[in-house]
């Protein structure tokens, strides 16, 4: 039986072979070219949001503002305390503070971070049932939590917020992890 493969046929299918391959090659080297890992580090900074509250008494009442110091945007809001024989009422305040029904005020707007990053006034009405009471303690406790984020990457609303979350700071260095 005569050999049907000649120099010509073989060298046809080489040819053909060659070309095939090459069509798929460039598929092949996109997929690689974009698909790859990476080594090494790069450190990361956060910061922290760190708020710090003015007190003024003014005629009777306790005058609070808070400005944001930290680096980032945050929430606010502030808890006034006092002994028993004082009552404390809302006075005329910015109408952006919202009482809570947990004791709180709020301020429900975004606090930015920065030099404009500070609220209105909180103002405090202090009533005294002892008239000759001539001087008193007014303890006010203000809390900030970073602007919450939704799935969706959408900041929450002040009312949405979940105040019961801490953070956790982890020193690394000799003996630690």
């Amino acid at each position: 039986m005569r050999n049907k493969w000649n120099r010509r046929t073989i060298v046809l299918a080489a040819a053909a072979l060659i070309m095939t391959a090459g069509a798929a090659s460039g598929r092949a080297m996109a997929y690689f070219t974009t698909y790859v890992t990476a080594e090494g580090g790069k450190e990361l900074q956060l910061g922290f949001t760190a708020t710090e509250p003015e007190e003024k008494i003014v005629n009777g009442a306790k005058e609070i503002t808070i400005k944001n110091t930290g680096e980032n945007d945050c929430y606010v809001r502030v808890k006034v305390f006092a002994g028993s024989k004082y009552t404390l009422t809302l006075g005329e305040s910015d109408s952006r503070w919202k009482a809570g029904a947990d004791g709180y005020y709020y301020w429900t707007e975004i606090l930015p971070a920065g030099e404009s990053g500070i609220t209105g006034i909180l103002k405090i009405n202090i009533g005294c049932e002892d008239a000759e009471a001539d001087s008193f303690n007014v303890i006010v406790v203000q809390e900030c939590t970073p602007v919450p984020y939704d799935e969706e990457g959408g900041q929450l609303s002040w009312d949405k917020v979940d105040w019961s979350r801490e953070a956790n700071v982890v020193k690394t260095g000799e003996g630690n992890p």
